[in-house]
């Protein structure tokens, strides 16, 4: 570390760029063979750095160790939040700031694990990528539709292995899901309820108005990185931030890439036609809940049309803070529809389907027809699970088989990232002209509006104003590079 914390901060990307260039050009690779019988050639194990390891960081990195990985480099602006990641690896080296790692670092790990604040991926997964180090970032994979297209085009660009940490595209379920809609069992899917019991941290609520002492465990500046700079609030490290439009991206960021993901993949969704959404506010005794443009609504109901594979269009309604869709007719009074807080209906015009988070717990409605239906497995499950997949196909490296066959890689997760954020564009939309309160603890939302989107250009092309959303301004001193 710098002595001056502000001097590691300057870090610049040229000398990334640099020092990687002059890692590439040591590179080797040790045959087994000359290091003799019972040793471990490097090339036979991944070296990871890790960017946030707290919370899910922390249990991402100990699963990449369950598997031929070492952790040798951790890094985390609290460490508080990093004191169980530095007692499991004690040997691994601790930074506050991933430039300052990156650059004196560079030569010495494979791969890249990033695991902060939304607003942080980019530039993290970025600056990793453009040294060519193979890259593992936990859903959603960016803040902005902006960030994920580019983070998409940079992993093909830099040749490197990637994978959203989305984990149940690794699962059985959502490959049992697209067996039977590939097998005709439910016709053609023309509508697809999403649901979740999210937030379960603050949303719709009003930023606070007085400042906290910064914990000294805690570099608060670095932590805003790309952010807006603001004083430090309590009750939002380490979790609540996902309620903020500039840290999180809601309940919809938070929860779509694991709801959403089984339809994008059964059905093969591209990117939606258009979106709209209606948005909840409440009061909650003397606690105010409505809106309030820094934070994300308390609850929502968004709607996306997509073209389908056979030209037909295919309606996603989501769902959060509480709302869920009407029970199927075809679902028992006692039977659980989802997983209870969450889950997935596929509508067909021959049947419907269900299931839980990440896929989990795939059924034919009525439930009786699970017992009576029997489609042959066409597509390859996988056994070793989402992180030891990911470890293995860096090891083997970029245009591998086993790179071939990842589940989530970012060719697949920027669009699915994509898709789910078009939804946030119209929640934060949403025309509050009309919104009022008439103080007696009610209060009235506005109107919804439909927003029409050119994918390939990234562009709202019917209402400017949500077009702010789709690429955010960073604070001085930090830069996607591209």
């Amino acid at each position: 570390m710098p002595e001056n914390k502000q001097e590691g901060n300057q870090v610049s990307r040229r000398s990334f760029l640099r020092n990687g260039a002059l890692a590439a050009a040591g590179f080797m690779i040790v045959p087994r063979h000359v290091l003799g019988r019972g040793y471990v050639a490097p090339s036979d194990r991944l070296r990871v750095a890790a960017v946030g390891v707290g919370g899910k960081g922390y249990g991402d990195i100990t699963s990449f160790a369950e598997g031929p990985a070492d952790i040798n480099f951790l890094c985390d602006v609290d460490t508080r939040r990093a004191a169980d990641a530095v007692k499991r690896f004690p040997k691994a080296k601790f930074y506050t700031d991933f430039r300052e790692m990156f650059e004196k670092e560079n030569k010495n790990f494979d791969a890249v694990s990033v695991s902060t604040p939304d607003h942080q991926h980019a530039v993290a997964a970025m600056a990793a990528m453009q040294l060519g180090k193979h890259v593992y970032v936990q859903k959603p994979l960016t803040h902005d539709i902006f960030e994920a297209r580019k983070l998409t085009e940079a992993a093909q660009k830099y040749k490197v292995v990637s994978q959203m940490g989305n984990q149940g595209s690794s699962g059985d379920g959502v490959r049992q899901l697209m067996e039977w809609y590939n097998a005709g069992i439910i016709g053609d899917v023309h509508t697809v309820y999403v649901w979740t019991d999210r937030p379960v941290w603050p949303q719709g609520i009003e930023w606070p108005k007085t400042p906290s002492p910064v914990p000294a465990e805690l570099n608060w500046d670095l932590w805003l990185g790309t952010a807006p700079k603001k004083d430090y609030v309590g009750n939002l490290v380490p979790f609540n931030w996902r309620g903020w439009w500039d840290y999180g991206t809601g309940a919809l960021g938070d929860m779509g890439c694991h709801l959403i993901e089984p339809p994008f993949r059964v059905l093969g969704l591209g990117y939606p036609k258009s979106v709209e959404a209606s948005v909840g506010s409440v009061y909650v005794g003397e606690f105010k809940r409505g809106y309030f443009p820094d934070s994300c609504p308390p609850s929502s109901h968004v709607i996306m049309k997509f073209e389908g594979k056979n030209g037909k269009e295919i309606t996603m309604h989501w769902m959060d803070g509480g709302i869920q869709p009407e029970r199927p007719a075809e679902l028992g009074p006692n039977e659980i529809m989802g997983d209870g807080g969450n889950g997935v209906i596929f509508v067909g015009t021959k049947g419907k389907m269900m299931c839980g988070t990440y896929g989990v717990s795939p059924k034919l409605l009525p439930t009786s027809r699970n017992a009576e239906v029997h489609v042959k497995q066409t597509i390859a499950r996988v056994p070793e699970g989402h992180y030891l997949q990911w470890v293995n196909a860096a090891i083997a490296g970029y245009g591998s088989d086993k790179a071939k066959a990842l589940s989530s890689p970012f060719d697949i997760a920027g669009p699915l990232t994509e898709s789910i954020l078009m939804g946030n564009l119209a929640i934060r939309s949403y025309d509050y002209r009309e919104a009022k309160a008439d103080g007696k603890g009610y209060n009235y939302p506005g109107r919804n509006i439909q927003l029409l989107w050119d994918g390939p250009n990234m562009k709202i092309t019917n209402f400017e104003p949500a077009n702010q959303f789709v690429k955010r301004t960073y604070r001085d001193g930090w830069s996607l590079g591209v």
